[in-house]
């Protein structure tokens, strides 16, 4: 029996973020190859994390030759269906346009796979409203959760929608918390503003004048915010005993701090579905997020942990508390969580949801 041909035109690491990650699952994915008779084409044009998103001779001349590549593989493959993970806005999108209406210029299917957002933001201006209307006309779109269909839903039915939320590897051994005294507050992220690293340092300097005790790892690798910008505010704020920054951590060494925190805190300001948060609630941590993108589609209100708005140190600081003040109410959050992990964000539920979204569209 002949397999469906699938063209996967997607990000993989380096660097290292959600979609790409996404990107390397699915490349990996005994499922999808085994369905589907697949090739891929790496997008990636940026070289590191600050990388993304700027332009440059360089990138131009790259994507040109991405261009021509990618017209030469669909020439050769002959697919049934082609895969695009495009960015949602800005000079990512004007790129991401070309090559998606170059390929229903050659007449191929393509269903998009949105792991960003910020449509919404830009439907407003002439010239983006101009090339959005024509590159989602005829599209099938892919999201992450329900509530991001808004940011899509001028250019988009609802029934051209797809939801598919990420998954992520199980851990081959049950997670076994390591004893500790205080009460450990873990954030596990690139060290960015826009990730909410001032806002917890804030929220923590709140628990620290209400005479809380703790302990806050910051765990990541440091980005806009500097090692010596972040030590420098610890000092200003008097943290230097509660908040240690570790740097990045990978692996068996990442894992120790999951094992060793009682909650996890995610503040950011930009999101879609962070991958984090699904590693902290296989870890059985009750998580504290902002509400951004689909994480609300993550996070159960009150039973998983709390969802708070975003650039709100306050009310951040206020809930943590609640939880150092109530450690059995913490854990059942943190156990509710991991059974919510195995049941919806495993990389096995991902990859049988992408599997039938795709039969769905070649079928259609």
């Amino acid at each position: 029996m002949n397999k469906s041909k699938i063209f996967f035109v997607l990000h993989m690491p380096p660097p290292v973020h959600g979609a790409a990650m996404m990107g390397k699952y699915i490349h990996d994915s005994q499922v999808i190859n085994q369905a589907f008779d697949c090739r891929y084409f790496n997008l990636t044009l940026a070289r590191n994390l600050q990388d993304i998103g700027k332009g440059g001779i360089r990138k131009l001349r790259d994507f040109i030759r991405q261009l021509r590549h990618i017209r030469q593989e669909v020439k050769a493959f002959h697919p049934a269906l082609c895969y695009v993970t495009p960015n949602a806005k800005g000079g990512a999108f004007y790129k991401d346009f070309v090559i998606v209406m170059m390929l229903k210029a050659m007449g191929q299917k393509v269903v998009i796979h949105y792991h960003n957002k910020g449509v919404a933001t830009r439907q407003d201006k002439p010239l983006d409203n101009f090339l959005y209307k024509r590159f989602f006309k005829g599209l099938k779109v892919i999201l992450l959760a329900e509530p991001l269909y808004q940011d899509i839903c001028k250019y988009v039915k609802r029934e051209d929608v797809f939801i598919c939320p990420n998954g992520i590897p199980e851990q081959k051994t049950t997670p076994v918390k390591t004893p500790h005294e205080r009460f450990n507050i873990l954030f596990l992220s690139n060290m960015m503003k826009e990730k909410g690293v001032w806002d917890l340092v804030e929220a923590c300097r709140i628990l620290k004048e209400r005479g809380k005790k703790f302990r806050c790892h910051f765990v990541g690798k440091w980005s806009d915010i500097t090692e010596e910008d972040f030590h420098q505010k610890l000092h200003e704020c008097h943290l230097e005993n509660e908040i240690t920054a570790h740097g990045a951590k990978y692996g068996t060494e990442k894992n120790v701090f999951f094992q060793q925190a009682d909650v996890f805190v995610l503040p950011t300001h930009n999101e879609c579905l962070p991958l984090v948060l699904m590693e902290a609630m296989e870890q059985g941590l009750a998580c504290i997020s902002t509400q951004e993108g689909g994480i609300s589609a993550i996070i159960e209100e009150g039973k998983t942990g709390y969802v708070i708005d975003k650039q709100q140190p306050l009310i951040l600081a206020e809930k943590i508390a609640y939880l150092i003040d109530h450690p059995t109410l913490c854990q059942a959050m943190g156990e509710a969580g991991r059974k919510k992990f195995k049941e919806e964000f495993t990389l096995k539920r991902f990859e049988n949801r992408m599997t039938e979204i795709l039969f769905k569209q070649l079928n259609s």
